[in-house]
């Protein structure tokens, strides 16, 4: 029989650490195309994998593939290429694959350290393969693990502390550019996830002349009524980015929200303008980048923010890694314990059958209201003599020995069958 494994696990992906975001860009995967992704690994005999595509990374986990497998379905459904892949991309098996994903979803591999929103982005990836049937019972219990480090990480340590999201960076970036956000124009274009949280960071810096535009007027209007804010249509685009001093762009677009040709207004009347661009696949065409009198900021520009919340989370890295650490072994502890676990059933099905057959041999002689108390009895008597059989394989799950030992005692072969 073959036994589960930490090493069944692999994990792939492109991430800011070593791919800037015109390559990451290329590999990242929205939800149809994670579908696709996810159907066809089914197809090629994957049973157990996810998705995390984020701004700054696209990671691929699995259980029961190889790194080549997964390389070659993430460029056959991304727009990124096998050579770019392996310039920029990594590969990770085993246990270092699973303590990847733990730093991940604590936010310990972040651009921004401590994230806020990471942990979301790896629910959504492993919910979405749940919905798809391509979670597997290791990965289902690893996910779990993973899942409680991160909330003891909030809980035990300080590293939740403080603004940590990458909308956090972009505000103070941009407060670092202008002495003051008081009297700018700024445009806020995309009112999603990112945008609600840039759009109150702003608000909290001192931002007041603060429009909103998004594709769906109805969305920002509802983000606009909360915060008194004007609002206006996407058509009206140009002219808007020709008034602003501050244009931040966070939506969900496969492709350029602003290009060239959204430049015109404001090449007619040119005054210094930042542009943010908080999305990947990049929303601000690079042309844009070449005017003069604009600076154009990506996410590979937007480092962590030297403040003491940051500080303070830096300090509490070591018990956070402390926390992966026990969680990571009471993993690996109980993938271990799943080499006894084929015959811990079927010896709890051998002792009930023996019960059962017994119980109904004597079953004509006992009275009526006598049966149930019987049954109860004989049940509570055959748990307890299973329990010490169990406990005793339990706590030598790491030799074939004893559970072929415990199979030949019992004739649990035929049972198995």
């Amino acid at each position: 029989m073959i036994h589960p494994t930490i090493n069944d696990f692999t994990l792939i992906g492109i991430n800011h650490w070593d791919a800037p975001v015109e390559v990451r860009e290329k590999f990242s995967l929205d939800d149809s195309r994670k579908r696709l992704f996810l159907d066809a690994a089914r197809r090629e005999g994957i049973h157990s994998i996810f998705v995390v595509s984020t701004c700054n990374r696209t990671e691929i986990i699995a259980n029961g593939a190889t790194a080549q497998e997964l390389i070659r379905l993430l460029t056959n459904y991304s727009d990124g290429n096998l050579d770019e892949f392996h310039k920029y991309g990594f590969e990770l098996e085993g246990p270092r694959a699973i303590e990847h994903i733990f730093k991940v979803a604590t936010g310990l591999d972040s651009q921004i350290l401590g994230d806020l929103q990471i942990v979301k982005q790896v629910k959504e990836g492993y919910e979405l393969s749940s919905k798809e049937g391509v979670v597997s019972g290791e990965m289902h219990r690893l996910m779990q693990h993973v899942f409680r480090a991160h909330k003891r990480s909030r809980n035990e340590t300080s590293l939740g502390h403080g603004a940590a999201t990458v909308a956090y960076a972009a505000v103070k970036f941009a407060a670092q550019t202008f002495d003051s956000l008081a009297n700018k124009n700024i445009l806020l274009v995309g009112t999603g996830k990112i945008g609600k949280v840039t759009c109150k960071n702003l608000i909290n810096l001192g931002a007041s002349k603060l429009t909103l535009i998004n594709r769906t007027r109805d969305r920002a209007e509802f983000v606009a009524d909360r915060f008194n804010l004007e609002v206006a249509d996407m058509d009206r685009l140009p002219e808007q980015i020709a008034d602003a001093d501050l244009v931040i762009v966070a939506t969900g677009a496969s492709e350029p929200v602003i290009r060239p040709e959204h430049m015109r207004p404001s090449m007619e009347n040119p005054k210094f303008k930042v542009m943010l661009d908080l999305s990947v696949p990049r929303n601000i065409d690079p042309n844009v980048a070449r005017l003069d009198f604009v600076d154009v900021a990506n996410m590979d520009m937007l480092g962590d923010v030297t403040d003491e919340a940051y500080k303070r989370r830096e300090e509490e890295v070591p018990l956070v890694k402390k926390i992966i650490e026990q969680e990571l072994s009471d993993y690996q502890l109980w993938i271990n314990e799943q080499r006894v676990v084929p015959t811990i059933k079927a010896l709890t099905r051998k002792f009930e059958s023996i019960r059962e057959d017994e119980f109904d041999f004597f079953k004509n002689k006992i009275s009526a209201n006598d049966q149930e108390k019987i049954d109860n009895l004989t049940r509570r008597i055959v748990n307890k003599i299973a329990a010490y059989s169990i406990e005793h394989l339990r706590d030598h799950h790491q030799s074939d020995d004893v559970a072929q030992m415990v199979s030949d005692m019992f004739k649990l072969e035929s049972e198995e069958s």
